[in-house]
């Protein structure tokens, strides 16, 4: 996806979100997702900010991820970032989370190959209560990327697929 393509699902995330708030907790993708929302203008509206959490103990410490969880099963699972996700709301005093842990390589990670990537988006209610949910897990396909874009590759990608996952969740749904 293009610069622009992003810019542009940026700017439809935020404008689904309106005036919900939003926090993001990043691993991978190192502050990605939070400058491509911050480059539309108006974005404070909604986004209240963000946690880097790159290293593991960051997770645990500032976003409140069960140690025993990374410990046996690795920072690089589902479950972590659903925790990570719940953690950005409450750390952030947000109403959505929005949270990304995986592997960008070059080297795999916690038994995971690069490409290995969890989303998780949550809205919280007040008292940390999550109240709707979305993941998502990828396996980037690489096979058709060279090896020096491969890392650029999968951040895009997984920023990509947290901004979609947002936009639906925060989208008003149709009445069945």
């Amino acid at each position: 996806m293009s610069s622009g393509a992003l810019y542009d699902l940026a700017a439809d995330t935020l404008i689904a979100l309106g005036e919900r708030t939003l926090a993001v907790a990043e691993s991978l993708t190192g502050g990605l997702i939070s400058a491509t929302l911050t480059e539309v203008p108006g974005a404070s509206r909604s986004f209240r900010g963000a946690v880097v959490a790159y290293a593991t103990d960051v997770k645990v410490s500032v976003l409140a991820v069960d140690e025993m969880l990374i410990r046996s099963g690795g920072a690089v699972q589902a479950a972590v970032a659903l925790q990570m996700a719940r953690g950005a709301c409450q750390h952030l005093q947000a109403q959505f989370g929005l949270a990304v842990t995986g592997v960008a390589g070059p080297d795999s990670q916690d038994g995971q190959l690069p490409g290995t990537v969890f989303v998780a988006v949550v809205l919280c209610a007040p008292d940390g209560e999550v109240l709707d949910l979305a993941e998502e897990s990828l396996n980037i396909d690489l096979s058709a990327v060279a090896p020096s874009a491969q890392r650029e590759y999968i951040r895009e990608q997984t920023v990509e697929c947290g901004l979609n996952l947002l936009k639906v969740l925060a989208s008003p749904r149709m009445l069945e």
